[in-house]
């Protein structure tokens, strides 16, 4: 029975994985899928940093084609070590992340700041900063949202053929 719940447990973590990869692609990170891209990493030893976010998404609502939008995500390194972002990426070039390049001691705060530039995006945008830092598991991902009213004279057709 132990093995069938270790067997299952791994077989999760494969899954997670494979989930992980894919939306990697669908984000815009082309890298082909390998075995070892899916192999889930093994968790470090030690005492580890931790984020603890205020929140992990923000809805802007709704905003206006052309709009450039700003969200200040907070978090506290409520881990054991001193936390250090490597590195954070917006899942398009229309958002652009911001965050402490210095290493953020035990108990203290920090702040990702998401910018959001909703030229050339109407309607329903979701969109995502993922963070790598010396934390486990290595990313953590950030979601914003907004309703983008697109700008008059868009590209939509507002009218149809003309009968003559």
């Amino acid at each position: 029975m132990v093995f069938a719940a270790c067997g299952n447990n791994k077989e999760a973590e494969k899954k997670i994985a494979e989930l992980e990869n894919r939306l990697a692609e669908v984000e815009g990170n082309k890298t082909p899928t390998t075995p070892e891209a899916t192999k889930p990493e093994e968790k470090p030893e030690g005492p580890l940093p931790e984020f603890k976010f205020e929140e992990d998404f923000h809805d802007f609502g709704t905003i206006n084609e052309g709009d450039v939008v700003k969200h200040t995500f907070k978090f506290t390194n409520t881990g054991e070590a001193p936390l250090i972002i490597q590195n954070a990426q917006g899942s398009c070039g229309c958002t652009v992340p911001t965050w402490p390049k210095e290493p953020i001691p035990v108990g203290g705060t920090g702040e990702v700041v998401a910018e959001f530039n909703s030229k050339g995006k109407p309607n329903v945008q979701n969109k995502t900063v993922t963070i790598t830092a010396n934390t486990w598991p290595k990313q953590t991902r950030l979601r914003i949202k907004a309703e983008v009213t697109p700008a008059a004279g868009g590209e939509t057709p507002t009218e149809g053929p003309v009968k003559k």
